[in-house]
């Protein structure tokens, strides 16, 4: 026998043998349903709708500084559910209102550090739109490397300069 009909046989022979094999299914039980466990929510209130007192008790409202790599304006994934939060806080309050101050470090020249402030508050501002947030409740402002939260000339520094600050200014 060649070798193509010694695979074909026994290909058939265990096809045969596995056909012939019966398995006891035991039908599993349906979950129960009746016991839930404890959830801690997360919602900012009973009803689901953010207040303003939200703002300095939500874990995720306080955070209200995005931060960027060196001479990037792109939001950096980790920031995608603050701007969640702010934006259905935004959706929640209608009378609301936030300044986004774009902030840059000191490299670079004063021109352009402002329009990088600026590009980085866009983009926060678009974040902030895609995700349900209403234009005319956004502002964005831009003060490039004038007003540092770090002076010292480093790296760790000049990472903390790069960044938007979400402000409310009305609530």
């Amino acid at each position: 026998m060649n070798n193509t009909t010694r695979v074909l046989m026994l290909s058939l022979m265990s096809v045969a043998v596995l056909a012939g094999c019966k398995k006891d299914v035991k039908p599993t039980p349906p979950a129960d349903t009746t016991t839930t466990a404890p959830t801690t929510p997360t919602a900012p209130t009973t009803s689901g709708v953010y207040g303003p007192n939200d703002l300095d008790t939500d874990a995720c409202l306080r955070q209200r500084v995005v931060y960027f790599d060196l001479d990037q304006d792109a939001l950096k994934p980790e920031f995608q559910a603050i701007m969640g939060c702010h934006a259905k806080y935004l959706r929640d309050r209608p009378s609301s209102r936030i300044s986004l101050e774009g902030h840059a470090d000191e490299r670079g020249s004063r021109e352009y550090n402002l329009g990088l402030g600026e590009r980085r508050g866009n983009a926060v501002n678009s974040a902030l739109q895609a995700a349900g947030g209403s234009a005319s409740q956004l502002t964005v402002v831009s003060y490039g490397e004038e007003r540092p939260v770090c002076t010292q000339s480093d790296e760790s520094c000049w990472s903390q300069n790069r960044r938007v600050e979400i402000v409310y200014t009305a609530k």
